[in-house]
Parts: C-alpha cells; structure tokens; sequence
C-alpha cells in the first residue's frame, strides 16, 4: 500500500487530536497532563541530573543561582483505531474508473491516516469489518509498525456481509477509553450506527467517514440496466433516465437519514467521494498545525 508522492506531501501538517468540534467538521487539540519539553510553558522545577541544558532557564539562574528547568505541558499520545468495512459493497467503482474502488479508496485513507499517526508519534491499529468477522491489525507506533501496519492492508480483501453482534467481540475488547476511532465505510449497512453509537457511548471518540461513488451522486446512467445488490444478490432492472430523479432523491434522503442517526448519538459524519483526492476528506477533518 503506497501513498501517491503527491498525496504524501500534501499530508503535511495535517494532525490528530482527540476532541471532535462541535460542528463535526474538525478535531481539536488533544492534550496531556504528562510533562517534559513541550510548547506551552507549565511550570518550572529543579534541575535534575539528565537534563538536557537547552532547558534550563538561565536568566532565572542569573536571579537566583539555581538550575531550574522549564516544563510544559505536552501533547499525549493518542490510540486511534480504523474501523475498515471490508464487506462484499466496497468492492464498487466508477464506470470512468473500474480500478479505483471504494475499498481501494479506504484503505488508501487508513494509510493516509497511519501516515499521520506516525509522524505525530502517535498509536494506530486497524479493524477491519467483512462477512466472515472482523481481521485485527493492532495497534502500535514508529515507522516499523507502520510498515507492517501498511502490509496487513494489501493483505485485507472485502467480501459478505455486516457481520453478527458477536463478531465485534474484539472490538469491544481492543478499543481502549478515549481512543479516536475513524469509521471508513461506504454506510450502506444498516447495524453501523449501532455499532458508532456503542462505541461512542462507551467514551470512545468516533468519527464516520463515508465513502462514495461519483455514480452515485451523479447517477448519469441512460438506457437500460441491471443493478445487483453485491451482498444479497438481489437484482433490479431499470431505465437509467427514467430512474434518475426517484433514485437521486432516495439516496439523498438515506443519507441524511444516516447522518442524523449517527449525530443522535455523538457521530460526526463527513462523505468523501472516489473521484476526489484522498487527502481531500482529511483536511476537512484534521485540524492543520501548519
């Protein structure tokens, strides 16, 4: 799983932080009470063998003739957990782009975001979601786990449905208190709120990013098709022209209908579509420290 050059370098500056905005549409700083050299300053305290004397105040030791060295506040590390719905539905594409499918897109975002983690020496790990259960990439930190980390994606394949109850064992047992999770799923199916909400319930911070196809904002299909539902097989034959409005106007309800499920519970919701770039999606989300 490589990161286009183009995309990478646009990363920079994009941060995590552990507090979601009020409007949903961005992150707020995420702070600890552990100190050490930081930004902000916090406190002074006694100098102490180790230290390094880049942080000793020396003006406060022209006053005094003690050695005390400034602390601050600095940021904790944050665990964030990609919630990656692998099932049969992210297999779609574009017409225009065959290749470039809805999973394709979201474990490139799930890179994108370990990308980040890393830099920001933060904990990442990734859950992802298929027919058969759920497959665990844990989390952890530094450029070796993100290569792993990287190599599990290429490995994960979608397919079947949302899994039962009992298939989120790991889940409930993995994501720790205060953990950011990220939900990358195209929300088609009907048990991701329950699951977004339990997890934000439990004080989990979660965030839904849903993704979607061009076809499917734009509908521009003319003549005769058949449309197969990937996880039921289910079929429907329509005249592409004929079907545009209702079909317009019923995904766009349904999905307003999913954003006001998830924001009853705590869920931010943003939609980010295939033919965008990925880092698009990202910027509306991480605050930027740049």
């Amino acid at each position: 799983m490589l990161i286009p050059p183009d995309v990478r370098a646009r990363l920079r500056g994009l941060r995590f932080a552990s507090r979601l905005f009020a409007n949903g549409l961005g992150l707020g700083q995420h702070r600890g009470r552990s100190r050490g050299a930081g930004l902000e300053f916090e406190q002074y305290r006694s100098y102490e063998f180790g230290d390094e004397p880049r942080r000793i105040d020396w003006k406060l030791y022209g006053r005094s003739d003690r050695f005390f060295v400034r602390e601050a506040a600095r940021d904790s590390p944050l665990t964030v957990w990609v919630l990656l719905d692998a099932t049969a539905s992210m297999a779609q594409a574009d017409r225009a782009r065959p290749t470039d499918t809805k999973f394709a897109a979201a474990k490139l975002l799930a890179a994108c975001l370990a990308e980040i983690a890393v830099t920001q020496g933060d904990t990442i790990g990734v859950i992802g979601i298929r027919g058969d259960g759920v497959q665990l990439i844990p989390a952890g930190g530094g450029a070796r786990h993100r290569d792993r980390l990287l190599a599990g994606l290429d490995a994960l394949s979608c397919g079947g449905a949302w899994p039962d109850e009992a298939s989120f064992a790991p889940v409930w047992e993995r994501v720790a208190i205060d953990s950011l999770v990220v939900i990358l799923s195209d929300g088609f199916d009907s048990a991701l709120p329950a699951v977004a909400g339990k997890l934000s319930a439990a004080r989990r911070q979660v965030l839904s990013l849903g993704i979607l196809g061009g076809d499917e904002r734009d509908f521009p299909f003319a003549g005769g098709f058949i449309f197969r539902d990937p996880e039921t097989g289910a079929e429907c034959r329509v005249d592409g022209e004929a079907a545009r409005a209702d079909f317009l106007t019923r995904f766009a309800a349904a999905r307003r209908e999913l954003v006001q499920r998830l924001a009853r519970q705590g869920v931010p919701h943003v939609e980010y579509y295939l033919d965008e770039p990925a880092d698009v999606v990202l910027r509306r989300i991480l605050a930027d420290a740049g």
